[in-house]
Parts: C-alpha cells; structure tokens; sequence
C-alpha cells in the first residue's frame, strides 16, 4: 500500500523558496571548484617549486660516488700501496629481524658478539646505522646470501700496503674514510683522494632508489703517486736495520739512504715498525717515524763541518799539525777527552782517529758566527724542505748566546741537535762538491740544483779525510764494502739523562754513521742510527758502520754502479774506538 505525500499539509515544503537562493548555491559551488582547479594548477605547474623541494627534503639523497685513490708507487712502478673494494655493512634497525636465525649468523660472520650486534642496531638512528665498515668480498657475499631483511651493504675501498712494515713509515696509511693518516698518504692526501662524483636520486622509506633526479657526476680517480724510493733498497735496508737492532739489544734504529747526485731519497726505514693495514694494538713506538721526528745530538759526525770550516778559512791545511796531548784538554774549568792519547796528529789524523781535542782546537780558532752560518747553510737548526709529515728543524742556537765551552762542544756535535735524516742531508755539502743539494720524496731524473756551502777543493779534501776516517786506522773500517771504495764518519754520543749524561752505570748511548760510495764521484749517502745499544759494543764504528756497509754495497749493486776496487774481501781488524 503506498502512500502518498500532502506537500500542502507541511508548512515548510509549502513555503516558496527564493529562486536567486538555488542560483547562489550553485554558484558558490561553481566558485569552490573553480578556485580548488586554480589551486591545484597553481600546485602542479606554476608553483610547484615549494613543494618538490619538501618532497625531495624528504624523499630525495644525493649519493656520493666515490673516487677510486690514486696509487703509490715506488721509483721502478712497483706498487707501495693500492686500493681494493671493500663493502661496508649498514642496516635500517627497525626493519631488521632480530628473531631470524639469520641473526645469529650475521654476528658470527661480523666477527663480534650478539650483545655486540644488537647494541649497534639499538642506536637512537632507526633509519641507518653501520654494522661494519670494509670487510672482506668473501664476507660480504656471504651475508649478502642469508637474505636478512634490513641488512644492506655498500661499496666502498680499502688501501693495501704489499710492502708492509719494510716501507710502512715512507708510505704510512689511511683512516676507514680513505683520508690519509702517515707518511706519504697525509703529505699527498689531496691529490691522490681525487674527486667524488655524486648522483641525486629519490629513496623510499626503506632507503631503495625509487628514481634518478638530476644530473649524475661522475668520479675523478685520484692520480697514481711515483716516489723516488726504490722498494729494493727499502726492503734490504730495513732488513739489516732490524737485524742490527735486535743483535745489538737496542731499543731503535733509523736508515736513510739519499742519492748523491739529484737528493733523491732511495730508502727510510725505521725499527720497530707496523704493518699499515694491520693495525691494532699499534703503539707510539712503533709509529713514530724517528729518521725525521727524532732529534739527536750528533756527536762526531759533525766534525768534518768543523774541519771543513777550518780548511775553508784558510787557517789549516790538510797537514797542519795538532798536538792533542795524551788525550786531555781543560777548557775554561771543562775536561775534554780523546778515547787514546793520540799526540800530534795532522788534520786529517784529526779526522781518522777521531779527536775531540784536535777538533776543539781548531774550532778555537773560529769566530762563533762562522761556525754558525756554516752550520745553518748545512741545513741544522732549520726544518727540512721536504713534502713528508713530521720533519723538525732540530735545535741550532743563535751564535751569539754561545759561552766560549758551548762553542768547543758543538765542534765535534754537543750542545745542538739534529735528525738522522737532517745528517743525511747535510753530508750531500762534501758529496756534491760544496754544495748541498734539497732532498724529495718523489722521482726526479734531473740533476739537483745545489746551494754553495764550501767550495770544491775544500769538499773534496773532507772527503779524502771521510776515505782515511773508514779505512785502516780509521774509527770506521767496518764500513768498509767489497767492490766500492768508501768515505764516512762515525759517532757515539751520548743520551740525555735528565739534565745531564748519566753516570758509568746508567749511561745510554746512540751509534751513527753516515758515509758515501764510491769515494771519488759518490752516487749515494747512507746514514745509520741505533739509539741504545746494550749488548756489549756501543760505538757507531762498531754497531752502525756494518750496517752502512751491507747497505751502501747493496745498493750500487741495485743501482747498477760499477765497482771502482777490486773486488776481494775486506778483512777488518778492531777498528780504533772514536772519542765521544
């Protein structure tokens, strides 16, 4: 039954409705959409600008895209360090499933405790955290297969050091960030990091590429780095420093092995070292790269600067003759003392046998200005010029402080200091006939421009002095080598102990030598330090001349020198003990 519907009996459907109120309804209607089309034009095309920036704050990454680092090779292109990809490890800690057995295994490929692993993924970051950073290929393609949700991985690259801890203070290392830490990787950081590209993309929220936005750049690989060192050289002469260290029962010891002729360093080794990829447990001891870092007074190899000035001044010849007495000397309320009682000795004699009192007496002769600009231009109290973290300038100071004592002493190498590799430099004055010649680390074939400090004539009499010095009677005749003739002088000083030198019991020392070969147009300076000997023989003729002479022999060998004696063994009979 249906029933019908009386408009006439409801007051308010009888009631009539205004025409112009149905028409500005639906105009109002018209207006709203109009304006909500306009407002969305406005949005998508004209000022979209706002937003696509807020969704790309939110939504869209600019990937770096990591350069490759340049190599560093050694003098002959054999690689002293390299870079291997390396993944890295991250997760999104709130999508990865603790519960799986999965988990478990991903620690134990990790190399660390669940507790470990589960304390990384606890981070107040539930968007990203790192699990691990480069680990082994085979590693990562085995995490890569237990499938464990939230757990990604990113490629990155790890240096390789094939040399080890033979070159570990030449080349020195990166940090996990591939920016360099030591040696040859922090001096050259800049130019062998290259440049990284970039590529901007939109990530979901699970941090896949969704869409490439903008332009990729690509990545500028660093350039390859070639050093003057040669990894032979370096390799054999670390091996005889440590053999000589640990025979000797000494704490330390340093090499440097310079190219006479263009000041290219060939060699720098230091014992104890590391092995730069590997390390943990690494030690300041270690570390520390002693030919540049260490300061050391020098004791008797600083008498042929000495010597030298006096020859260049005019005030003794070659055969002028010293009478040091029978080995002892007061100065100005100081006793100086040779190791012998040595008598007259020409000036060369000085030299040879080492005498600190022919040396002062020299050096009483000298204005301490003289001995003091000679020492500057020699390179001592002044920080090398050298592209290598660490080098110090050593302590040289100003002539005019000097007490009448003072100036005795720093004639045969008291009272200043200076590094190991600073005396290596300083040697290339009588080497390179007068002048000394900057050192680098990098490979040169051109023939180094030097800075006049003596003149030839003068150069080349220390060095005939330096031949006497390591020959027969010599406090140096164990550096003495089969085939090639040789010129040097060795030193034994001693080590501070608090504010003086110790007594007979607790007296430290440290033996050096530094030489060149062959004596008449040299091609190499070998300088050799070994800081506290204490196994019986402490004397630089005795600990450090053997290892200049493995060395030095080695190398021209290398080098390809033709040998300038005859070639038959050398017997060396106790070499006559240098004065302190």
């Amino acid at each position: 039954m249906s029933r019908s519907i009386r408009y006439n009996a409801s007051p308010l459907l009888a009631s009539k409705t205004p025409v112009w109120r149905s028409k500005f309804i639906v105009a109002a209607i018209a207006i709203g959409f109009i304006g909500l089309a306009a407002r969305a034009a406005y949005v998508q095309v004209i000022g979209n600008e706002f937003y696509q920036h807020q969704g790309e704050v939110r939504f869209g990454r600019t990937l770096e895209l990591p350069a490759n680092r340049g190599r560093i090779l050694d003098r002959n292109g054999l690689i002293l360090a390299s870079s291997v990809p390396a993944p890295s490890i991250w997760a999104i800690p709130e999508d990865v499933e603790r519960d799986s057995p999965e988990f478990s295994s991903l620690a134990k490929l990790l190399e660390m405790p669940q507790s470990e692993l589960n304390k990384k993924l606890e981070n107040e970051d539930k968007s990203f955290v790192w699990l691990k950073r480069q680990v082994d290929s085979d590693v990562a393609k085995q995490i890569s297969a237990l499938g464990l949700k939230g757990v990604y991985q990113r490629q990155e690259y790890r240096r390789q050091y094939p040399e080890g801890e033979a070159a570990a203070h030449v080349v020195g290392f990166t940090n996990v960030e591939d920016q360099g830490q030591e040696g040859i990787e922090l001096a050259f950081n800049k130019e062998l990091a290259g440049h990284a590209g970039s590529r901007r993309v939109i990530k979901d929220r699970l941090g896949r590429v969704v869409e490439d936005v903008g332009q990729t750049i690509p990545p500028a690989d660093g350039p390859d780095l070639r050093l003057s060192v040669d990894s032979r050289v370096q390799f054999f002469a670390y091996q005889k420093l440590r053999d000589a260290v640990t025979v000797n029962k000494a704490k330390a010891g340093s090499v440097v092995v310079l190219d006479a002729n263009t000041g290219e360093v060939l060699a720098l080794a230091n014992y104890p070292s590391y092995v730069p990829d590997k390390r943990r447990n690494l030690s300041g001891e270690q570390l520390r790269n002693r030919a540049l870092t260490d300061t050391f007074e020098p004791g008797s190899v600083m008498k042929p600067f000495t010597i030298g000035l006096g020859l260049e001044t005019g005030r003794v010849t070659p055969n002028t003759l010293i009478d040091t007495g029978n080995g002892k000397l007061t100065i100005h309320g100081a006793t100086i003392s040779d190791s012998h009682a040595n008598g007259v000795l020409t000036v060369e004699g000085v030299i040879q046998k080492s005498s600190n009192i022919g040396t002062s007496k020299i050096a009483m002769q000298m204005q301490p200005r003289e001995m003091w600009e000679l020492f500057s231009q020699a390179g001592f109290g002044q920080k090398p010029q050298i592209a290598f973290p660490g080098a110090v300038s050593g302590r040289l100071r100003p002539y005019k402080t000097w007490r009448p004592i003072e100036q005795v002493t720093m004639s045969y190498g008291y009272g200043l200091s200076a590094s190991l590799f600073q005396m290596a430099r300083s040697y290339t004055v009588f080497s390179h006939d007068g002048q000394i010649i900057p050192a680098t680390m990098l490979k040169t074939d051109a023939a180094a421009m030097g800075v006049p400090v003596l003149s030839q004539r003068t150069a080349r009499q220390v060095r005939h002095m330096l031949q006497l010095a390591a020959g027969p009677g010599g406090t140096g005749q164990k550096a003495q080598t089969i085939g090639y003739s040789v010129g040097g002088k060795s030193g034994t000083a001693y080590k501070q102990v608090g504010k003086g030198y110790g007594t007979d019991k607790n007296r430290k020392y440290r033996a050096w030598f530094v030489g060149m070969a062959p004596i008449d147009a040299p091609r190499i300076i070998v300088a050799v330090m070994v800081d506290e000997p204490n196994a019986g023989q402490y004397f630089g003729g005795a600990v450090a001349a053997p290892v200049f002479s493995e060395v030095a022999q080695q190398t021209l060998r290398m080098m390809g020198v033709q040998p300038d004696m005859e070639v038959k063994p050398q017997i060396v009979a106790n070499a006559v003990e240098e004065s302190f």
